[in-house]
């Protein structure tokens, strides 16, 4: 017996984020906590959000003090914030501005410690409160926070990785507008567009049974092999939109689980802080290598959607496309080093993505990996 769920409300198409204002009057919130990082809040598309909710005579308040890899003090402020006559959250951004947010609106009512709620050691047996009212609103196409219901926060000091998980976390509408999109440099569009590629596929190779995110995965990977190279380098209104949706999907196919890619690429963000879609665009052609023995016929449907003679050739594409995308093709050009890898590897082999990749992997085979990724 199985069970599955896909109950987020979208808006999705150029221009949907005018609808915020109403939306928000029409659900009685009059002061919502925009919660979003640094580099958008400075930005024209940000302030003029600001201003038309201004304007339409609502009192936004604004919490943008978050690192790029959140951490347990960002929350900590952001409930303060919340606390400051709040009615309801707004996430706007990035995965880290998502992951915040989400964060945020679980502490409002539950009142423990925010790592009790820790879901890899059972704490969202713990979540038991209703959230306040919930939105989001992407920047990227790439992580499909939007839709999904957990938040990755590391610990301050350690900067371990905490995944917070639960169905009531789910956003209660998403403005999902790509024209939000089209003032992201070329670099940024490439690594978050391939870190939704490696959702989709290792979603679609993850153990377990869930034949709805297998499907909604295979028409990710078909709609980022075609979108994603030219949205990267003409940013044309139909690639961007084909790419923020294939985002979003790809967070819902990952209901089913990742694996070894974002094992390996976790670690590398919590101690050399390296952008998330990064590492996982540099690491997916060698983690998809180990994992193609005994998964032949799922790299062949993959193969199909991309185009390609058949899956044995899926690694060798991948490294060709991040070099079309001007990515780095192995992690010496990350600035990784030999010496980084045993602790690196040490983390990877704990990672709580780990356990659902189709191949088991041990300490020995994330090191291996490793040093074939390191050039």
């Amino acid at each position: 017996m199985y069970s599955f769920s896909f109950p987020t409300r979208i808006s999705f198409g150029a221009g949907v984020v005018a609808q915020l204002p109403d939306y928000l009057k029409e659900n009685a919130l009059n002061r919502p906590l925009i919660v979003t990082d640094p580099l958008i809040r400075e930005l024209p598309f940000f302030k003029k959000i600001v201003d038309t909710l201004k304007q339409s005579g609502l009192s936004p308040a604004v919490f943008a003090d978050i690192r790029k890899n959140p951490v347990k003090s960002d929350v900590l402020k952001g409930r303060a914030a919340f606390e400051d006559d709040c009615d309801s959250i707004i996430g706007l951004g990035g995965g880290a501005a998502l992951d915040v947010s989400r964060a945020v609106a679980l502490s409002i009512n539950h009142d423990r410690d925010l790592f009790d709620y820790d879901d890899t050691m059972g704490g969202s047996s713990l979540i038991n409160q209703p959230i306040p009212h919930f939105i989001t609103i992407p920047t990227t196409a790439g992580t499909g926070s939007e839709v999904g219901r957990s938040a990755i926060i590391s610990e301050d000091e350690s900067k371990r990785k905490r995944i917070l998980f639960h169905p009531t976390l789910m956003a209660r509408f998403v403005f999902a507008d790509p024209e939000l999109t089209y003032g992201l440099p070329p670099a940024v569009t490439a690594a978050t567009g391939m870190d939704a590629l490696a959702h989709h596929m290792e979603a679609f190779l993850a153990r377990g049974y869930n034949p709805m995110c297998d499907g909604i995965a295979l028409e990710g990977i078909r709609m980022i092999w075609k979108a994603l190279e030219r949205a990267v380098h003409k940013q044309d209104a139909a690639s961007r939109s084909e790419m923020m949706l294939a985002s979003l999907m790809g967070a819902v196919a990952f209901q089913k689980g990742l694996g070894i890619v974002h094992a390996l690429s976790h670690p590398l963000s919590t101690l050399l802080d390296m952008h998330h879609g990064l590492a996982n665009a540099v690491n997916l052609p060698y983690g998809l290598q180990y994992n193609q023995k005994g998964s032949e016929e799922r790299f062949n449907r993959m193969a199909q959607q991309m185009g390609l003679k058949d899956g044995e050739v899926i690694p060798k594409a991948l490294l060709e496309f991040n070099e079309r995308l001007n990515l780095p093709v192995n992690l010496w050009q990350c600035g990784v080093r030999e010496e980084h890898i045993t602790e690196l590897s040490e983390l990877a082999a704990a990672d709580f993505c780990l356990p659902l990749n189709p191949r088991p992997a041990g300490y020995q085979d994330i090191l291996s990996v490793y040093q074939k990724a390191l050039g």
